[in-house]
């Protein structure tokens, strides 16, 4: 009997001894794994001190709400936008945000789906350059078409069609005060717009007003094809979904003093600096004679005239709503606050 006590303890020396070396290699394993780690870390830290990456960055100094605003104002052609545009450039530095030009092959304003893909990526994924005020001659890009939920501010200004119509025929004739000395495409051809459109020519065909439609309809083919419903329907649903606002040409400087009301990260002291820097006339058609009254009325008659002239009327009334709530607001709405009660569970 105390043979066999004896045995059963030698047994437990033993495997208590066994289990005691086991621990005792598992715990320098762990140190030393743990001292490894540590070094490794160490190191990395050191790396990314000496040669940050604009990954690194953006992990370490996360964009707060303020600094992670991007707003497109893909700006129609003679709509008064090369004047806008030299305020955003003015305010840039002071603000602190980027200004960058949108520039296509050819000045094409529809971009291939692939470059479609490719240019909101790069937009949503370009931290390094936000808050972005991107801008040019392109068509309105629906971002959630392509699975990305944080949409840009889209902004643009409308014009008065047969006064961008009749503005961009002397354009191409006499070009304007900002480029002077550029020769332009129509230059030494003396018609005047009258003279054109009763001869009937095809560079003053009423057809080539179809332009503020399909810029706010976008990418879609059918947004292109001159008289389509769709497209001035589509126009009208893209500009009070997607658009934060649509101002005009005719009423530009109160365009900018909404936007500095709305948006002042990027148009703080905008309104004084267009109106007192010699920035609400950067760029003027060097020679321009108005249509006749006979001209006006042929024009007037005709569908796409009428039909962008809707978009304008439309565009026009939604400005001057928000225009009535921004500048000309009541006692009462200045002073509008709100707040949040009643919240459960406590």
């Amino acid at each position: 009997m105390l043979l066999r006590t004896f045995s059963f303890q030698w047994v437990y020396l033993v495997l208590f001894a066994f289990i005691a070396i086991y621990v005792n290699i598992r715990l320098n394993y762990l140190e030393e794994t743990n001292e490894n780690l540590q070094n490794a870390l160490q190191q990395l830290k050191a790396e990314i001190k000496n040669n940050p990456t604009p990954e690194s960055k953006t992990q370490t100094h996360p964009l707060s709400k303020d600094d992670s605003y991007v707003v497109i104002y893909n700006r129609v052609p003679k709509t008064g936008s090369t004047s806008f545009v030299g305020v955003i450039y003015d305010l840039c530095k002071k603000n602190k945000y980027h200004a960058l030009h949108i520039n296509i092959t050819n000045n094409m304003h529809t971009l291939m789906p692939a470059n479609q893909m490719q240019f909101v990526r790069n937009i949503s994924y370009w931290d390094s350059m936000k808050p972005a005020f991107y801008h040019g001659h392109i068509a309105f890009l629906n971002f959630q078409k392509f699975g990305f939920d944080n949409r840009p501010l889209y902004i643009n200004i409308l014009r008065k069609p047969l006064d961008r119509f009749v503005s961009y025929y002397y354009f191409l004739r006499y070009g304007d005060n900002f480029r002077p000395h550029l020769i332009r495409r129509k230059h030494g051809d003396t018609k005047t717009f009258d003279e054109c459109i009763n001869a009937g020519q095809a560079d003053c065909d009423p057809n080539n007003m179809w332009l503020q439609i399909p810029f706010l309809c976008g990418h879609d083919p059918a947004c292109w094809e001159v008289g389509n419903q769709w497209a001035l329907e589509e126009a009208k649903r893209n500009l009070q979904r997607h658009y934060l606002i649509v101002g005009v040409t005719e009423e530009l400087s109160d365009f900018i003093l909404v936007l500095q009301s709305i948006l002042p990260r990027f148009f703080k002291g905008a309104h004084n600096l267009f109106l007192h820097n010699n920035k609400s006339h950067l760029r003027q058609t060097t020679q321009k004679i108005e249509p006749l009254p006979e001209t006006v009325k042929k024009i007037q008659k005709t569908v796409v005239w009428k039909m962008e002239n809707e978009l304008y009327n439309y565009a026009l009334s939604q400005f001057h709503a928000l225009k009535r709530r921004v500048i000309n607001a009541s006692v009462q709405d200045v002073n509008q606050r709100f707040f949040y009660e009643k919240i459960r569970p406590k």
